[in-house]
Protein backbone atom coordinates (compact mmCIF):
# COMPACT_ATOMS: atom_id res chain seq x y z
CA UNK A 1 0.00 0.00 0.00
CA UNK A 2 1.86 3.57 -1.06
CA UNK A 3 0.68 5.80 0.94
CA UNK A 4 0.96 9.70 -0.06
CA UNK A 5 0.81 12.16 3.07
CA UNK A 6 -1.76 14.68 2.69
CA UNK A 7 -0.69 17.53 5.32
CA UNK A 8 1.05 19.89 3.47
CA UNK A 9 -1.61 21.58 1.33
CA UNK A 10 -2.71 24.83 1.61
CA UNK A 11 -6.45 24.03 1.87
CA UNK A 12 -5.46 22.95 5.90
CA UNK A 13 -6.35 26.25 6.92
CA UNK A 14 -3.00 25.94 9.45
CA UNK A 15 -0.83 25.40 6.45
CA UNK A 16 -2.76 27.92 4.86
CA UNK A 17 -1.37 30.37 7.64
CA UNK A 18 1.77 29.19 7.23
CA UNK A 19 1.91 29.56 3.81
CA UNK A 20 1.10 33.43 3.94
CA UNK A 21 3.26 33.74 7.27
CA UNK A 22 6.46 32.25 5.37
CA UNK A 23 6.70 29.90 9.44
CA UNK A 24 9.33 27.74 7.80
CA UNK A 25 9.32 25.62 11.38
CA UNK A 26 5.30 24.64 11.01
CA UNK A 27 5.92 23.53 7.47
CA UNK A 28 9.59 21.52 8.30
CA UNK A 29 7.62 19.91 10.98
CA UNK A 30 4.85 18.44 9.28
CA UNK A 31 7.30 17.43 6.80
CA UNK A 32 9.33 15.29 9.61
CA UNK A 33 5.98 13.89 11.15
CA UNK A 34 4.56 12.57 7.97
CA UNK A 35 8.49 11.41 6.94
CA UNK A 36 8.59 9.19 9.98
CA UNK A 37 5.56 7.58 10.13
CA UNK A 38 6.16 5.91 7.19
CA UNK A 39 4.93 8.33 3.78
CA UNK A 40 6.02 7.12 0.69
CA UNK A 41 5.17 10.17 -1.09
CA UNK A 42 4.47 13.90 0.49
CA UNK A 43 2.13 15.77 -1.44
CA UNK A 44 3.56 19.67 -1.57
CA UNK A 45 0.90 21.29 -2.45
CA UNK A 46 0.33 25.35 -1.96
CA UNK A 47 -3.05 26.07 -3.40
CA UNK A 48 -2.85 29.40 -3.39
CA UNK A 49 -4.08 32.11 -6.04
CA UNK A 50 -2.25 31.57 -9.29
CA UNK A 51 -0.42 34.34 -9.61
CA UNK A 52 1.65 33.09 -6.19
CA UNK A 53 1.52 29.72 -6.56
CA UNK A 54 4.85 29.04 -8.37
CA UNK A 55 6.71 31.11 -6.10
CA UNK A 56 5.13 29.28 -3.40
CA UNK A 57 5.91 25.43 -4.72
CA UNK A 58 9.34 26.73 -5.10
CA UNK A 59 9.45 27.82 -1.51
CA UNK A 60 7.81 24.37 -0.45
CA UNK A 61 9.88 22.39 -2.15
CA UNK A 62 12.89 23.78 -0.92
CA UNK A 63 11.93 23.66 2.60
CA UNK A 64 10.11 19.77 2.27
CA UNK A 65 13.72 18.23 0.31
CA UNK A 66 15.75 19.71 3.07
CA UNK A 67 13.78 18.17 6.23
CA UNK A 68 13.58 14.66 4.17
CA UNK A 69 14.50 12.39 1.71
CA UNK A 70 10.42 10.89 0.79
CA UNK A 71 10.12 12.11 -2.40
CA UNK A 72 7.47 14.53 -3.20
CA UNK A 73 4.01 14.67 -4.88
CA UNK A 74 4.01 17.98 -6.78
CA UNK A 75 0.09 19.04 -6.92
CA UNK A 76 -1.71 21.97 -8.72
CA UNK A 77 -4.55 21.99 -11.24
CA UNK A 78 -1.68 23.98 -13.86
CA UNK A 79 -0.23 21.13 -15.79
CA UNK A 80 1.86 23.88 -17.31
CA UNK A 81 3.31 24.96 -13.87
CA UNK A 82 4.26 21.35 -12.61
CA UNK A 83 5.88 21.06 -16.19
CA UNK A 84 7.99 24.15 -15.40
CA UNK A 85 8.95 22.88 -12.11
CA UNK A 86 9.87 19.28 -13.40
CA UNK A 87 11.91 20.88 -16.23
CA UNK A 88 13.68 23.77 -13.92
CA UNK A 89 14.87 20.79 -11.78
CA UNK A 90 13.63 21.86 -8.84
CA UNK A 91 12.60 19.14 -7.28
CA UNK A 92 15.90 16.54 -6.42
CA UNK A 93 14.73 13.45 -7.55
CA UNK A 94 11.36 11.69 -9.37
CA UNK A 95 8.54 11.59 -7.64
CA UNK A 96 4.57 11.97 -8.38
CA UNK A 97 2.72 14.58 -10.21
CA UNK A 98 -0.58 15.46 -9.46
CA UNK A 99 -2.32 15.56 -11.75
CA UNK A 100 -3.87 15.16 -15.32
CA UNK A 101 -7.55 14.74 -16.42
CA UNK A 102 -8.96 14.89 -19.48
CA UNK A 103 -9.57 18.46 -19.08
CA UNK A 104 -7.94 20.10 -21.98
CA UNK A 105 -4.41 19.05 -22.41
CA UNK A 106 -3.13 18.07 -19.48
CA UNK A 107 -1.93 14.75 -20.25
CA UNK A 108 -0.30 16.34 -23.58
CA UNK A 109 1.85 18.52 -21.64
CA UNK A 110 2.78 15.92 -18.84
CA UNK A 111 3.31 12.56 -20.22
CA UNK A 112 6.05 13.59 -22.76
CA UNK A 113 7.99 15.28 -20.25
CA UNK A 114 7.95 12.36 -17.87
CA UNK A 115 7.88 9.28 -20.44
CA UNK A 116 11.05 6.90 -19.51
CA UNK A 117 11.42 8.13 -16.23
CA UNK A 118 11.00 6.93 -12.52
CA UNK A 119 8.08 9.94 -12.89
CA UNK A 120 4.55 8.39 -11.07
CA UNK A 121 1.72 10.43 -11.89
CA UNK A 122 -2.12 10.58 -10.83
CA UNK A 123 -4.77 10.69 -13.32
CA UNK A 124 -8.52 12.18 -11.96
CA UNK A 125 -11.50 10.57 -13.84
CA UNK A 126 -12.58 14.32 -15.03
CA UNK A 127 -12.73 16.22 -18.06
CA UNK A 128 -14.50 19.39 -19.78
CA UNK A 129 -17.81 18.38 -18.10
CA UNK A 130 -16.44 18.16 -14.18
CA UNK A 131 -16.56 15.25 -12.39
CA UNK A 132 -19.01 12.89 -13.31
CA UNK A 133 -20.97 10.91 -11.26
CA UNK A 134 -21.74 7.99 -13.56
CA UNK A 135 -19.31 5.27 -12.72
CA UNK A 136 -18.84 3.60 -15.96
CA UNK A 137 -18.07 7.62 -17.68
CA UNK A 138 -15.43 7.76 -14.96
CA UNK A 139 -13.85 4.32 -15.91
CA UNK A 140 -14.21 5.49 -19.35
CA UNK A 141 -12.30 8.70 -18.87
CA UNK A 142 -9.61 6.37 -17.03
CA UNK A 143 -9.34 3.86 -20.03
CA UNK A 144 -8.56 7.32 -22.52
CA UNK A 145 -6.02 8.74 -20.16
CA UNK A 146 -4.39 4.64 -19.83
CA UNK A 147 -4.32 4.91 -23.24
CA UNK A 148 -2.96 8.07 -23.25
CA UNK A 149 -0.27 7.32 -21.16
CA UNK A 150 0.71 4.33 -23.06
CA UNK A 151 0.96 5.97 -26.54
CA UNK A 152 3.40 8.63 -24.85
CA UNK A 153 5.70 5.73 -23.14
CA UNK A 154 4.77 6.69 -19.73
CA UNK A 155 5.49 3.13 -17.62
CA UNK A 156 1.54 2.20 -16.85
CA UNK A 157 2.74 0.65 -13.03
CA UNK A 158 3.67 4.45 -12.42
CA UNK A 159 0.07 5.80 -13.33
CA UNK A 160 -2.10 5.89 -10.36
CA UNK A 161 -6.07 6.40 -11.55
CA UNK A 162 -7.60 8.57 -9.07
CA UNK A 163 -11.73 7.68 -9.45
CA UNK A 164 -12.88 11.19 -7.37
CA UNK A 165 -14.17 10.19 -4.20
CA UNK A 166 -17.29 11.68 -3.64
CA UNK A 167 -18.87 12.68 -0.44
CA UNK A 168 -21.70 10.79 1.03
CA UNK A 169 -23.58 13.30 2.77
CA UNK A 170 -24.53 14.18 -1.21
CA UNK A 171 -24.21 10.86 -2.81
CA UNK A 172 -25.20 7.90 -0.43
CA UNK A 173 -23.66 5.14 -3.45
CA UNK A 174 -20.11 7.51 -2.99
CA UNK A 175 -18.47 3.67 -1.56
CA UNK A 176 -20.02 1.31 -3.80
CA UNK A 177 -19.34 3.64 -6.98
CA UNK A 178 -15.65 4.00 -5.61
CA UNK A 179 -15.17 0.27 -5.40
CA UNK A 180 -17.15 -0.52 -8.69
CA UNK A 181 -14.06 2.02 -10.63
CA UNK A 182 -11.15 0.37 -8.65
CA UNK A 183 -12.65 -2.81 -10.33
CA UNK A 184 -13.66 -1.77 -12.97
CA UNK A 185 -10.16 0.31 -13.90
CA UNK A 186 -8.31 -2.54 -12.66
CA UNK A 187 -9.86 -4.69 -14.85
CA UNK A 188 -8.98 -3.02 -17.71
CA UNK A 189 -5.43 -2.34 -16.69
CA UNK A 190 -4.35 -4.41 -14.03
CA UNK A 191 -0.51 -2.69 -14.13
CA UNK A 192 -2.47 0.68 -13.30
CA UNK A 193 -2.60 1.99 -9.43
CA UNK A 194 -5.79 2.86 -8.33
CA UNK A 195 -5.77 5.42 -5.78
CA UNK A 196 -7.90 8.25 -3.94
CA UNK A 197 -8.36 11.28 -0.98
CA UNK A 198 -10.07 9.07 1.35
CA UNK A 199 -11.23 11.61 3.62
CA UNK A 200 -13.39 13.08 0.64
CA UNK A 201 -16.09 10.76 1.44
CA UNK A 202 -16.30 12.18 5.18
CA UNK A 203 -16.75 15.47 4.48
CA UNK A 204 -19.85 17.25 5.82
CA UNK A 205 -20.27 14.22 8.16
CA UNK A 206 -19.93 13.83 12.14
CA UNK A 207 -17.14 11.85 13.47
CA UNK A 208 -15.64 11.91 9.80
CA UNK A 209 -12.70 9.02 11.10
CA UNK A 210 -14.89 6.94 11.22
CA UNK A 211 -16.60 7.08 7.62
CA UNK A 212 -12.66 7.33 6.47
CA UNK A 213 -11.86 3.93 8.12
CA UNK A 214 -14.63 2.40 6.76
CA UNK A 215 -14.14 3.91 3.21
CA UNK A 216 -10.17 2.80 3.69
CA UNK A 217 -11.27 -1.01 4.48
CA UNK A 218 -13.86 -1.81 1.65
CA UNK A 219 -11.36 0.53 -0.61
CA UNK A 220 -8.35 -1.55 0.15
CA UNK A 221 -10.83 -5.18 -0.05
CA UNK A 222 -11.88 -3.86 -4.00
CA UNK A 223 -7.96 -3.25 -5.36
CA UNK A 224 -6.79 0.49 -3.61
CA UNK A 225 -3.05 0.70 -4.78
CA UNK A 226 -2.15 3.60 -2.90
CA UNK A 227 -4.07 6.50 -1.12
CA UNK A 228 -3.80 10.55 -0.07
CA UNK A 229 -4.40 10.54 3.55
CA UNK A 230 -2.79 11.21 6.91
CA UNK A 231 -0.01 8.83 7.28
CA UNK A 232 0.53 10.22 11.49
CA UNK A 233 -3.31 8.55 11.74
CA UNK A 234 -2.24 5.54 13.99
CA UNK A 235 -6.22 4.57 12.81
CA UNK A 236 -5.60 4.61 9.19
CA UNK A 237 -2.25 2.89 9.35
CA UNK A 238 -3.93 0.19 11.02
CA UNK A 239 -7.02 -0.39 8.73
CA UNK A 240 -4.12 -0.96 6.27
CA UNK A 241 -2.20 -3.59 7.95
CA UNK A 242 -5.46 -5.28 9.87
CA UNK A 243 -6.44 -5.56 5.39
CA UNK A 244 -3.62 -7.00 4.37
CA UNK A 245 -3.31 -9.35 6.77
CA UNK A 246 -7.08 -10.34 6.44
CA UNK A 247 -6.56 -10.72 2.48
CA UNK A 248 -3.33 -12.55 2.45
CA UNK A 249 -0.83 -10.33 1.58
CA UNK A 250 0.54 -10.36 4.85
CA UNK A 251 1.19 -13.92 5.27
CA UNK A 252 0.38 -15.13 8.43
CA UNK A 253 0.21 -11.47 9.67
CA UNK A 254 3.75 -11.07 9.97
CA UNK A 255 3.56 -7.16 9.59
CA UNK A 256 0.57 -6.93 11.65
CA UNK A 257 1.80 -8.12 14.51
CA UNK A 258 5.68 -6.43 13.73
CA UNK A 259 3.35 -3.44 13.93
CA UNK A 260 1.68 -4.08 17.06
CA UNK A 261 4.74 -4.67 18.99
CA UNK A 262 6.85 -1.40 17.46
CA UNK A 263 3.64 0.59 19.09
CA UNK A 264 2.17 1.38 15.39
CA UNK A 265 -1.18 0.77 15.50
CA UNK A 266 -4.12 2.36 17.18
CA UNK A 267 -3.66 0.99 20.14
CA UNK A 268 -0.40 0.79 22.66
CA UNK A 269 0.35 -2.24 23.93
CA UNK A 270 0.35 -2.41 27.70
CA UNK A 271 3.34 -2.47 29.67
Amino acid sequence: MIIIGEKINGAIPSIKEAIARRDENLIIERTKAQADAGADYLDCAPSTSTDVEYETMVWLIGLMQGATEVPLCIDSPNASLLARIIEEGHVNKPGMVNSVNEEGTKCETIFPLIAGTDWNVIGLTCDQGGIPYDTQKKIDIAKRIIDKADHYGVKLSNLHIDPCVMALATLPSALEDFQACIRGIHEYAPEVKLTGAISNISFNMPARKYINMGCLAYALEAGLDSAILDPCNADMRSIIYACDALTEKDKSGRKYNRAYRQGKLGIQMKK
